[in-house]
């Protein structure tokens, strides 16, 4: 149905989705910001073209010239990776509307899935399991609010219907709290997404994150392919990811991704995707769908020994899925560390010229990048250079796997958070398994002031 992909992104995952579409024999066309001229999936590709200057607004998230690219080059398929439009409903409607396929889901079904409060009644009426709390939208009467809240039990936690990443987000454990959450959250959630609607869930003290991937053809076909655990986060941001979930048992996992599996036909979804659940106490609550690849998908790739970026862009063209639920096989243990061009305990972003790069290797050791020594990372993006994944046969080989990878690679020139990695791998919790989604910024919390001093980068 089309032999030339257009990449909208950038840094590792355009370099990804490139190398899935040579596999496949597929020509390439990278749309690419002013400064990112010199990255590799640039040089790699069949064809490059200039979508606009460094503002992201400006280029991978100008919908008209993307688009437009991808006309001019002749492509005849839009890749959006994960980050910037990936998840836009409106981007993916003027994909469609070009005459265009969009490499993901429709645009009714990222619409469905993006908005929390259609998406949570959606998984509903599919059987999944939801946290308590709001059947819809917060209405405007404060004693109505009121009166949910107190039905659903304090403490409670208050949402933006339109986004993520903590925005729009209040947690409240007194009922006196409650209306100024609430209109807090109404107001960030305005000015972040656009759209002012928040609702109402329980909120869970100690949960894990656990999320269930999922792909679907348009022939009625859908699969899950185990599980994930990131709850080693810090600000609802991931930092640390692992396949399968410590601790959880095998048929516990097993109801839950027929569940999700079964959603997906219900909901007309087509493509990879991701359901995230918080666990807790032995039950998995529904909290999103991510309608796009995951940032951490390499560790489901490797203990799968299927490709995902492949598999999405072969759905795309309008292949059944190859395989069924009986031919999903996990084998090993897989660990996933974020590297980030930031200070490893402060956070601070630390752009500049990397001027010494070396990547580890041997067994089981897969590094997924776009930088190398020279290259310079800009401030104008997020701050991710690449990912160390570590595979092994157990999960106690995959960390001693990641902590030799980790104790190898070398960056310099900037500042990343390797040295964080490294604590954690000998963090005696982390070793022992199930952390829970907080215990990372308890842990740097309680951590002595000058541990967290760094030096400068070495040059």
């Amino acid at each position: 149905m089309f032999d030339t992909v257009l990449i909208a992104n950038r840094g590792e995952i355009a370099l990804r989705i490139l190398r899935a579409c040579r596999d496949l024999g597929l020509k390439t066309v990278a749309a690419h910001s002013e400064p990112d001229v010199g990255l590799r999936h640039v040089a790699l590709a069949d064809r490059a073209i200039c979508i606009g200057p460094a503002p992201s607004t400006q280029s991978y998230l100008n919908i008209g010239e993307i688009v437009a690219a991808a006309r001019l080059t002749g492509a005849g398929a839009i890749h959006p990776g994960y980050g910037f439009l990936a998840e836009s409903a409106v981007f993916a409607e003027a994909v469609e509307q070009a005459g265009l396929t969009f490499i993901g889901p429709s645009s009714a079904a990222i619409r469905l899935m993006g908005d929390k409060v259609s998406a949570k009644r959606a998984m509903i009426a599919a059987g999944v399991p939801c946290v308590p709390g709001s059947e819809g939208a917060l209405p405007q009467d404060d004693e109505a609010v009121r009166t949910m809240a107190k039905g659903v039990g304090y403490p409670v936690i208050v949402k933006a219907a339109g986004g993520g990443g903590g925005r729009g987000m209040r947690i409240v454990r007194v009922e006196s709290g409650l209306v100024e959450a609430v209109s807090l959250a109404r107001e960030e959630a305005g000015r972040a997404f656009g759209n002012p609607e928040v609702y109402l869930e329980k909120f869970l003290e100690h949960p894990r994150h656990v999320e269930i991937q999922v792909l679907a053809d348009r022939h009625g076909n859908a699969v899950w392919l185990g599980e994930r655990d990131c709850s080693m986060q810090r600000r609802h941001q991931k930092i640390i990811e692992e396949a399968p979930a410590p601790g959880i048992s095998r048929e516990a996992i097993t109801r839950i991704g027929d569940l999700c599996a079964q959603a997906c036909l219900s909901i007309g979804y087509v493509g990879a995707g991701t359901f995230e659940f918080l666990y807790e106490d032995g039950r998995f609550y529904f909290i999103e769908m991510n309608t796009r690849v995951q940032v951490e998908h390499p560790v489901t790739e490797m203990i799968t020994g299927l490709d995902i970026v492949q598999e999405q862009i072969r759905i795309a063209a309008g292949e059944k899925l190859r395989f069924r639920q009986r031919d999903v096989e996990l084998k090993g243990h897989a660990i996933e560390c974020r590297i980030n061009a930031e200070d490893p305990y402060k956070f601070t972003p630390s752009p500049g010229r990397i001027t010494a790069w070396h990547t580890p290797g041997g067994p089981g050791i897969r590094v997924d990048s776009h930088a190398y020594s020279g290259y310079y990372v800009p401030p104008h993006y997020d701050s991710m250079v690449g990912k160390v994944i570590a595979h092994g046969p157990t999960r106690e080989q995959a960390i001693r796997r990641m902590q030799i990878a980790l104790s190898e690679m070398v960056v310099e020139g900037i500042l990343t958070n390797i040295p964080l990695h490294r604590d954690l791998m000998v963090d005696a919790r982390f070793i022992e398994g199930g952390t829970n989604i907080h215990y990372l910024e308890q842990k740097l919390a309680e951590m002595p002031e000058l541990t967290k001093v760094m030096s400068k980068p070495k040059k």
